[in-house]
């Protein structure tokens, strides 16, 4: 079941929704759409681009799906064309929009970093550290977090190699260990 929720963007309204089985947002597109092209009726644009990204043989229209959502003008719930952060991205991708221009370019630099970092993976390490120390960490709590990471590595390993699946398995141990953590 999702939970339903609105962000802001730039004082935009957007519909969003945890979908818990899947562990992932979902995002109103039409509400992003008319957020970054400012346009009147965002459901137009978007199933113009619909259209557009058909046309371009891109599977992403295909993979998008509908969630029920709460409609701004009566609050009763309609389905609605949704799509998770990747999706998103790529969707804003093919926006003609100067709102959507920033993104674009943010999506370049991630991914000229991502490239940088499957040639030389010791670049993701160094900038784990530096976004850390951006946010305000100590030295100290860095390198805790950073042997944190690994010992939490070396227990999912072993929980491969013994069976246990991904997602709700891994959820009921991590809440074992956490527990008996906190009561000793």
């Amino acid at each position: 079941m999702a939970n339903d929720k609105v962000q802001l963007f730039e004082d935009r309204p957007i519909r969003t929704a945890w979908v818990e089985d899947e562990e992932e947002w979902y995002f109103s597109i039409v509400d992003v759409v008319q957020a970054l092209t400012e346009s009147a009726d965002g459901r137009k644009y978007w199933n113009k681009l619909k259209q557009r990204l058909k046309e371009e043989g891109s599977q992403l229209v295909t993979n998008c799906h509908q969630l029920k959502m709460r409609s701004p003008k009566d609050g009763k719930r309609y389905n609605t064309d949704v799509a998770n952060t990747e999706q998103l991205l790529r969707i804003i991708q093919s926006i003609s929009s100067k709102k959507a221009e920033p993104f674009k370019m943010w999506l370049a630099q991630v991914g000229r970093e991502r490239i940088e970092e499957v040639i030389d993976p010791e670049l993701t390490i160094e900038r784990a550290l530096e976004t850390y120390a951006k946010k305000g960490y100590s030295r100290e709590w860095i390198n805790q977090r950073l042997q944190a990471i690994q010992v939490r590595k070396e227990l999912t390993d072993e929980w491969d190699k013994r069976g246990v699946k991904k997602g709700i398995e891994y959820a009921i141990l991590t809440d074992e260990i956490t527990k008996t953590c906190n009561y000793e």
